[in-house]
């Protein structure tokens, strides 16, 4: 199996077309599909649904653009990373974000490294600790930014300067305003949102016994998107302060929880990671900057 074969695959895969897949990888029809039927000969399965005129993935076409996605991104890394081998201005940065305001520390430092090395190239994959970890787990990042422990069995890190404060994000016309802080018993009767790792873990020992008595609503990646529904009234959002606004005319209000409920913020690698040369940079001028 080729990689040449996956990324015609990719293609049509991603155009549902042959003639538009072909247009934009600049191969006649009849070669890509020559390509593609060679690939479903060697998998011994079905890729495509052909239908008059568009093309749909069968369940083992689904499954093997997952796994070419993963596999594209790796080699793309990798030539990357010998390309920037003989580069001492610059080469490209993969990180994996999770949501902080504290991201900011990290943006400043991108900022002073590249005055440095104005070449560099960095590619920037946000989601929750589940997504981001997987993909550095499987190589296609360098660094990780961690809302939780790190394990240190598998990983290296250093800690971001401060910690992250937990509150409740709510419309602002509700009572709860009237609250400096938000006790377990506030929450105890409202239909709540949050990420589905945090309230596994880190509401659970926040909440203690009272843990059962509390109601996930939905759960949510993203906190923007749980502060639209809470904004519509549908709940009230438990995350990070400073995350979503909640200034004077958003809609919306923030109070800490009580007991202060806090997280600390970490960049996090895997443990015997060979860097390339800018992101062995990088992280030393991390580790400075941080200090």
């Amino acid at each position: 199996m080729e990689i040449r074969t996956l990324r015609y695959f990719l293609a049509v895969a991603r155009e549902e077309n042959m003639s538009r897949a072909a247009e934009t990888l600049h191969v006649t029809q009849p070669t890509l599909s020559k390509q593609l039927k060679a690939l479903e000969d060697e998998l011994g399965k079905k890729l495509f649904t052909r239908h008059s005129f568009s093309i749909e993935l069968t369940d083992e076409g689904i499954l093997l653009r997952d796994r070419a996605e993963d596999l594209i991104a790796m080699a793309d890394k990798i030539e990357q990373e010998f390309i920037s081998l003989d580069d001492i201005t610059g080469g490209d940065l993969y990180l994996g974000l999770a949501e902080s305001y504290q991201i900011k520390y990290l943006a400043r430092s991108i900022k002073d490294f590249k005055e440095k090395y104005p070449n560099l190239h960095y590619h920037i994959t946000s989601g929750d600790t589940e997504q981001i970890a997987d993909k550095l787990d499987k190589g296609l990042l360098d660094f990780l930014v961690l809302a939780e422990d790190p394990d240190p069995r598998k990983y290296s890190y250093i800690e971001f300067p401060e910690a992250d404060t937990w509150g409740l994000v709510f419309p602002a016309d509700d009572p709860l305003k009237n609250k400096k802080t938000i006790h377990v018993s506030d929450l105890i009767g409202l239909p709540l949102f949050c990420s589905e790792q945090a309230w596994i873990d880190v509401i659970k020992k926040w909440a203690g016994k009272d843990y059962s008595d509390l109601h996930l609503e939905g759960s949510f990646r993203l906190s923007y998107n749980g502060s639209v529904f809470a904004r519509e009234g549908l709940g009230c959002l438990l995350t990070f302060e400073h995350l979503v606004d909640t200034s004077e005319g958003s809609g919306l209000a923030f109070r800490p929880l009580s007991p202060k409920l806090e997280s600390k913020i970490y960049l996090a690698w895997n443990k015997y990671q060979a860097f390339t040369p800018i992101a062995e940079r990088f992280l030393e001028h991390l580790k400075r900057s941080f200090k």
